[in-house]
């Protein structure tokens, strides 16, 4: 990705942010500078992957799949005596009609809810003994109640709704063409994205960034190559 994209894919999450009545923390409009001194007080914000993560998921085509994310709360995969918090709280921006691929996680649980815009729709499989798709029924938790989705079977959250997903189910998801960007919440188990990802085909999770502009903002991935001299 361009870091030029970058940076208009942040402007546009903070203006939309901030026009649903949803302000950010301080530290989602740091650039660089802010970073480069952020001193050991701040040292939770870069060890456990705070702030922003922009993915195209190696499509080269964002606003057709990918996702805008920022985490306000992370503990820690590898440090739970440092970080014993056993909880992630993330803010997930789907643009109208964009699409997340296929994966599961193997560790990680999570409460996908629906906080308003549009409509989101998901597909759902479980996950075979050689993490393919399974075509068994899915079991799932939508608002405090048990259902169950067929494999490959639809889920559709309007504003308000949520869905509780487990270790090892795949699910992909589109915001519904027409009905607008949907902002989602995700509430979920302790998170780290480079390890507990299984995607089905998408060619990569973490961008690789093509620096034609100046960075104004930073996502989680930037934080390892500060110059903190």
């Amino acid at each position: 990705m361009k870091r030029s994209e970058v940076n208009s894919i942040i402007e546009y999450a903070i203006a939309l942010t901030e026009k649903r009545g949803l302000p950010l923390p301080p530290f989602a409009k740091w650039g660089p500078d802010e970073w480069k001194r952020a001193g050991e007080n701040e040292r939770e914000l870069m060890d456990n992957m705070l702030g922003w993560d922009i993915t195209d998921f190696g499509s080269g085509d964002f606003e057709k799949i990918g996702l805008t994310i920022f985490t306000f709360r992370n503990g820690s995969f590898l440090d739970k005596e440092t970080y014993p918090k056993p909880y992630a709280e993330k803010l997930l921006l789907v643009r109208d009609g964009q699409i997340l691929p296929y994966h599961f996680h193997w560790s990680k649980m999570e409460d996908i809810i629906n906080r308003g815009g549009g409509d989101l729709v998901l597909t759902l499989y479980n996950s075979d003994e050689s993490e393919g798709f399974a075509d068994t029924d899915v079991p799932v938790t939508i608002d405090g109640q048990k259902k169950t989705v067929p494999a490959g079977g639809n889920v559709i959250l309007k504003p308000g709704q949520s869905i509780t997903l487990m270790p090892g189910q795949y699910h992909t998801w589109q915001g519904i063409p027409g009905t607008g960007d949907v902002v989602l919440f995700e509430v979920s188990s302790v998170n780290d994205d480079r390890v507990d990802n299984r995607f089905h085909r998408a060619a990569g999770r973490l961008p690789e960034m093509e620096e034609d502009v100046p960075a104004k903002y930073l996502i989680f991935n930037d934080y390892g190559n500060l110059d903190r001299r």
